[in-house]
């Protein structure tokens, strides 16, 4: 009963957090989501640090920053010049910094030194692209509902209610395995039952922001159905892989940052690719 309150007040104070940060202003829900980007870089390098694995954790947080300012940076540069900034800045930045994680190796005289570059660029692939590009869905020309940018804020609900509708569901009535090689707690009936939810989710949204069409809101919940899925399931592989129940604790009730991410740092890339696409 204690990990439950523990778990609902934390879910519920994030939950305020970023619905704030959004209707506020861009710049202090990017400011947010900085720090969950430093938090998660860090705390992805230090699951794998061992004996034998070192990553690079510092210049790997480090060029995890870079990557997410560089997207603040494009936003601040004009709607008319994102396709060719987005393009060659970051694009080009991401080269340098996986090349240089080379260079930073052959001094390190490390006996792993393929993993340790494997898991350094993993970590700001994984951790701090996705996160970044949730700034360009929630840049000041977006379409706005009640002050918050639409898409941005019907993504995240979609995301929390889709979890908490396979969670309480898979919970109660689930019987069949989803993938219980990774996961062996979640189940078909809690992720129809979650896919369901979100779906009379998207429908909802779709009389509310007349901004955006319906077929854009479903596409966004099948988005978040599929590969906020395959998010979970990806942070369950690595900590099975690592033996781990938790990747942190600190958020309590929930663990690590990337415990409470996890579903956005596979989802978020599609879905900033639907909204490119369709200019939303």
């Amino acid at each position: 009963m204690n990990n439950f309150w523990a778990r609902t007040i934390t879910g519920l104070s994030m939950v305020f957090l970023l619905l704030f940060s959004l209707w506020y202003n861009h710049w202090f829900f990017a400011g947010i989501f900085l720090v969950v980007t430093i938090l998660g870089t860090w705390e992805f390098y230090r699951l794998f640090t061992s004996g034998y694995l070192q990553p690079q954790k510092i210049y790997g947080t480090v060029c995890g920053c870079i990557l997410y300012l560089l997207s603040i940076l494009v936003l601040s540069t004009g709607r008319e010049q994102h396709s060719v900034t987005w393009f060659y800045l970051p694009v080009i930045t991401a080269m340098l910094m996986f090349f240089i994680t080379f260079i930073i190796e052959i001094y390190r005289k490390k006996t792993r030194p393929l993993e340790n570059i494997a898991i350094t660029a993993t970590g700001i692939l994984y951790v701090a692209l996705p996160l970044a590009l949730l700034n360009f869905l929630n840049s000041p020309w977006s379409v706005r509902f009640l002050g918050f940018p639409a898409y941005l804020l019907g993504y995240f609900i979609f995301t929390w209610f889709y979890d908490t509708g396979a969670y309480l569901y898979g919970k109660q009535f689930g019987k069949h395995k989803l993938f219980e090689r990774i996961s062996p707690k979640k189940t078909w009936e809690g992720t129809i039952a979650g896919a369901v939810v979100t779906g009379l989710t998207a429908l909802g949204f779709s009389y509310l922001v007349p901004g955006i069409l319906l077929a854009d809101w479903l596409m966004l919940a099948l988005l978040v159905v599929i590969f906020g899925s395959f998010g979970d399931l990806a942070e369950s592989l690595i900590k099975r892989s690592l033996h781990i129940k938790d990747s942190g604790n600190i958020l309590p009730g929930h663990g690590g940052i990337l415990d409470r991410f996890d579903t956005f740092f596979i989802s978020a890339p599609f879905v900033f690719l639907y909204f490119v696409l369709r200019n939303i």
